[in-house]
């Protein structure tokens, strides 16, 4: 390489390394320092083989005996996780409070309460096979749903994560559900709160802001947003109801965007594809556009429009 070249890219690092001591949030040199997203999503999927065991393969040790196998994985989990949660103690917004040794003893504490509620998770999310299974014409199988499912596997991401976000976990709750996000094109905050038997069909697009309520035996179609009106206030809303309230059986079709804090859709009600909510529904509602209408233009003759009715043609099904 010609020398004047190695001279300009020598100074180029140079200018760039410089501006790494401007005292830039974005600034970190210190990566050992930090949760490890890589190490994240390995627990994630070491935790689908303890929760779903005989589903999901480990590749990493062997055993004849399945418990005993299930023995040193859970040991192997506890030991990486515990050593990713005393990192993410550093980033929480009392940092600087904590001790190292502070710190240490609460990472135990956490992780040893977030595997003794596993079987709290696996009982979730035996609720959530069975409304999805029951819920789907195309489902073959539980086999199908838990290797297949995106919703499933969301839903399984947010229900671990959402333990550790109520242990006051910070940043790993959120690797772990924009990990399902990337995977599946679900959007599930790690702080929404969702009852038993939660069923998603499709599932691509779902965004379900962190202060969102949704009860028990609840079925969302793909494209669904429960979100906020605004976010203009910043972190003044940290930790204010920002995100609907949906109760139980409540049935949201494909495209709809349902918004604000204090909107609450009611028990049994029906929202139809597409609509666009801001304000509370009472229970046992049908919610739909209104007279929507379809255009058909054929070469050499005229447009025909035509009303499509109201009822149940509108609430569409895939």
């Amino acid at each position: 390489m010609d020398n004047s070249i190695k001279e300009e890219i020598g100074n180029l690092v140079d200018k760039v390394l410089d501006d790494y001591k401007g005292g830039k949030n974005i600034d970190a040199a210190d990566i050992l320092g930090k949760p490890d997203r890589n190490e994240v999503i390995d627990i994630i999927n070491n935790l689908f083989i303890v929760v779903y065991p005989g589903y999901f393969r480990d590749r990493t040790y062997k055993s004849y005996n399945r418990e005993n196998g299930i023995a040193v994985l859970i040991e192997d989990i506890f030991y990486r996780l515990n050593k990713q949660i005393c990192l993410a103690l550093d980033f929480c917004k009392m940092r600087g409070t904590m001790t190292e040794d502070d710190r240490e003893k609460e990472s135990y504490r956490i992780t040893y309460e977030f595997f003794n509620r596993l079987p709290k998770i696996r009982e979730y999310l035996e609720t959530d096979l069975l409304a999805t299974y029951d819920g789907d014409p195309a489902a073959g199988s539980f086999e199908e749903i838990i290797l297949a499912y995106p919703g499933l596997i969301a839903i399984t991401v947010y229900r671990l994560a959402h333990e550790l976000y109520l242990l006051n976990v910070p940043v790993i709750p959120r690797l772990m559900t924009e990990f399902a996000h990337s995977k599946t094109g679900i959007d599930i905050h790690p702080g929404a709160t969702i009852g038993k038997s939660f069923f998603i069909d499709h599932g691509t697009g779902i965004v379900v802001g962190e202060t969102s309520i949704i009860g028990e035996n609840v079925k969302i179609y793909q494209g669904v947003t429960i979100g906020a009106l605004s976010t203009r206030g910043g972190q003044k809303l940290s930790g204010k109801k920002r995100h609907p309230t949906i109760e139980d059986g409540v049935v949201i079709y494909a495209g709809a965007s349902i918004l604000g804090g204090d909107t609450v859709i009611g028990k049994n009600t029906v929202i139809g594809g597409n609509t666009f909510i801001t304000g509370p529904v009472p229970a046992d509602t049908r919610v739909s556009i209104k007279n929507p209408e379809m255009e058909y233009k054929t070469k050499g003759q005229e447009t025909v429009k035509e009303e499509i009715p109201q009822g149940d043609a509108w609430f569409y099904v895939i």
